[in-house]
């Protein structure tokens, strides 16, 4: 099977040595996402709309997704968060788990997600 993937451009994934999202036969993997942002609910859209970039240039669809995390520094923010995520993935709901963390890799960011693709279909490899 061919390895794909995806990249940002983020000095992150030189630094720490990753990709944004790597696809294996019809399995994408996307790394933690994060957003600049007002407030939980602006940097959840903006990181799920990156990470479904990503999922895309390998070939996914929100439809594809199984797994999502959604990781946040406030509790708190679970609610605006799962909104996002609500909307982010329509009528298509994937396995979810939210949970809070201490910090995040910088200081403002509020919201980091992931997400775990199958992709079938004519889209698969």
């Amino acid at each position: 099977m061919s390895r794909r993937s995806a990249t940002s451009g983020a000095e992150w994934e030189g630094r720490y040595g990753y990709r944004r999202a790597v696809r294996i036969g019809d399995v994408i993997a996307v790394s933690g996402t994060t957003a600049p942002g007002p407030d939980a609910t602006a940097q959840a859209t903006a990181a799920f709309r990156i990470a479904l970039a990503a999922l895309a240039e390998l070939g996914g669809t929100p439809a594809d997704v199984v797994r999502t995390r959604m990781f946040v520094t406030d509790i708190a923010d679970a609610e605006a968060v799962g909104r996002a995520h609500a909307q982010a993935f329509g009528d298509h709901p994937p396995a979810a788990t939210v949970v809070e963390v201490s910090a995040l890799v910088a200081p403002e960011l509020r919201v980091e997600v992931e997400l775990d693709a199958v992709v079938t279909g004519e889209g698969a490899a």
